[in-house]
């Protein structure tokens, strides 16, 4: 017999011998397939991470053929797979984390609502009408502060004066007492020239607040020069126009039925904090003739000056300014008459406080 003869027998068995048998091929597939399984429902998708390249090594199917060729010995021994050798565990397929054992789930099923501490806690009673009610009250006047009375005394013109007919002083001031709606006015201007008191009045007026800009002024005036003393009815409103002008207006009406207007307007434009111009403009209209007082009926005279201050602190301001005042119609007949200019100019200075 032949070498070669001899030699075949030995080959046969070597190749049996490292071939597996079909029954253990079959349970080494049906073993990869029931890890498969296993591990789908572990993925959103249906499938286990990290194995979508292997999708085909559940069935060795088409492996079949290879089972006797020597360069694919991967495919017939299951051992070359360590991933499908045994079955995975959860924290296998969770990235290898074993501590990932659904500890997070338990805690966050205890702090589910109303299974902590804060059961047992009473629930919060909704509030009633009575308790809206009390909270918030109705407010006869919204723009009012808290209930009280302040006072306020303030001297806007106290000056001096120099003209061409000679040198005098003037002053002009406002004191009121009240709240916020209601408050009690005084109000009092005069006029000295050539040594003697050319005009003096005062007033004392009832004030309401009637929009929180404006007040509605009654009471009374009493003029104590020029001519003879008499007390006149004043009815007026004062307060804050649109663009900041300073707006007041007064009639007035005696025992004999004459009746007059005043009325003043004021303005100040601020160049700092401390440095402010305010000029001003003051009317007066008269309803009636009166020879004894120096005015006719129409307009009688205006006044329009200009006043720069400096507040050397909110309460305490020096100024000075220039005044000019004429008079028309037949007022300013009256004062040719008397020997007095009808119009004059005239330089000021004085100061403006409050306290």
């Amino acid at each position: 017999m032949s070498r070669a003869h001899r030699l075949a027998p030995a080959a046969l068995a070597l190749a049996l011998a490292l071939s597996p048998p079909a029954a253990a091929q079959s349970q080494a597939q049906a073993h990869e397939a029931a890890v498969h399984a296993a591990a789908a429902p572990h993925r959103a998708d249906g499938g286990a991470p990290g194995h979508a390249n292997h999708s085909g090594h559940a069935s060795h199917s088409s492996h079949s053929g290879h089972s006797g060729r020597p360069e694919h010995p991967e495919h017939a021994d299951p051992s070359h797979h360590p991933a499908h050798s045994a079955p995975r565990s959860h924290a296998d397929h969770a990235g290898g984390d074993a501590s990932h054992d659904h500890a997070g789930h338990a805690a966050a099923a205890a702090t589910r609502p109303g299974e902590g501490d804060d059961a047992t806690h009473a629930p919060v009673p909704l509030p009633t009408a009575a308790d809206r009610a009390a909270a918030f009250p109705v407010l006869r006047h919204p723009h009012a502060h808290a209930p009280g009375v302040h006072a306020l005394v303030r001297m806007d013109r106290l000056e001096a004066w120099d003209a061409g007919a000679g040198h005098g002083q003037a002053w002009e001031g406002t004191a009121w007492i009240g709240g916020d709606v209601q408050r009690l006015w005084l109000r009092s201007a005069g006029e000295r020239g050539q040594g003697r008191t050319r005009a003096a009045d005062v007033e004392a007026l009832y004030g309401r607040a009637v929009s929180p800009w404006w007040d509605l002024l009654a009471g009374v005036r009493h003029d104590i020069v020029p001519g003879p003393s008499r007390t006149r009815l004043a009815l007026g409103v004062q307060g804050l126009a649109p663009y900041k002008f300073e707006v007041a207006a007064t009639a007035y009406v005696d025992a004999d039925g004459r009746a007059a207007v005043e009325a003043e307007v004021e303005y100040e434009l601020l160049f700092t904090s401390r440095l402010i111009l305010q000029p001003a403009l003051e009317v007066e209209l008269q309803g009636r003739d009166d020879p004894r007082r120096g005015v006719a009926a129409g307009l009688a005279s205006a006044e329009a000056a200009l006043r720069l201050r400096y507040e050397v602190t909110r309460r305490f301001a020096p100024y000075v300014g220039v005044v000019h005042e004429r008079a028309f119609g037949g007022t300013a007949d009256l004062h040719r008459a008397e020997g007095e200019p009808v119009r004059d100019t005239r330089w000021v200075a004085g100061v403006r406080a409050w306290f």
